[in-house]
């Protein structure tokens, strides 16, 4: 399975996971404050600059850019259409340093860190009675695990209907990717359970 973490030894790389989480957090409640697009748009450079120094190489941080920046895209044409160019370029700016940021740290943390922190931030709502702190870390490693593993499949789907001559569809495409994944996340749920994860 594919993974987004990089194995490198770059400055990022070498700060505290929960550290890196904290800040990532700061930032989104700090980008969404911002309503100007000039301190988005340096947001937005400070984040390709975070991104592009995680230690991947180019062609590589441009291919897990893709699926975001379409989605972006899409979001700031609908903003366009029924707002205005100004909404529309802040939305630009606000998701696109959200994404560049967010992908330096899933670049720089490992699942296994990831998983821990989110475990132990986890732990006042167990203390609460609320919900499992352990069970909050795993669904959420397991989310980020799987992201690179979903848009791999999406793409191996559409490019095997391309190759029986069919147009790639939303519709067509996001059907058999469904019906996929949740079979996996049966398979995953089962393993789990019989490995007793749940009972520790």
């Amino acid at each position: 399975m594919k993974t987004l973490y990089v194995e490198r030894q770059t400055w990022q790389h070498r700060l505290p996971p929960r550290l890196k989480l904290i800040v990532l957090v700061a930032i989104s409640i700090a980008v969404f404050l911002l309503d100007r697009p000039l301190p988005l748009g340096l947001a937005a450079l400070a984040g390709m600059a975070c991104y592009f120094s995680a230690g991947m190489g180019v062609r590589e941080a441009l291919r897990r850019l893709v699926p975001g920046l379409v989605t972006i895209t899409a979001v700031a044409l609908f903003t366009l259409v029924f707002q205005s160019p100004a909404e529309a370029l802040t939305a630009l700016l606000r998701l696109s340093a959200l994404m560049l940021f967010a992908g330096a740290v899933t670049a720089t943390v490992s699942i296994t860190e990831f998983m821990d922190e989110i475990t132990l931030a986890a732990k006042p709502l167990e203390k609460a009675g609320l919900a499992r702190a352990a069970d909050i870390g795993l669904a959420s490693a397991l989310v980020v695990r799987f992201v690179p593993e979903i848009l791999g499949r999406y793409q191996a789907i559409a490019q095997a209907q391309a190759a029986r001559g069919v147009r790639p569809r939303a519709v067509s495409t996001l059907l058999p990717l469904i019906i996929l994944t949740l079979r996996d996340a049966d398979s995953i749920a089962a393993a789990i359970d019989a490995r007793g994860f749940r009972q520790q």
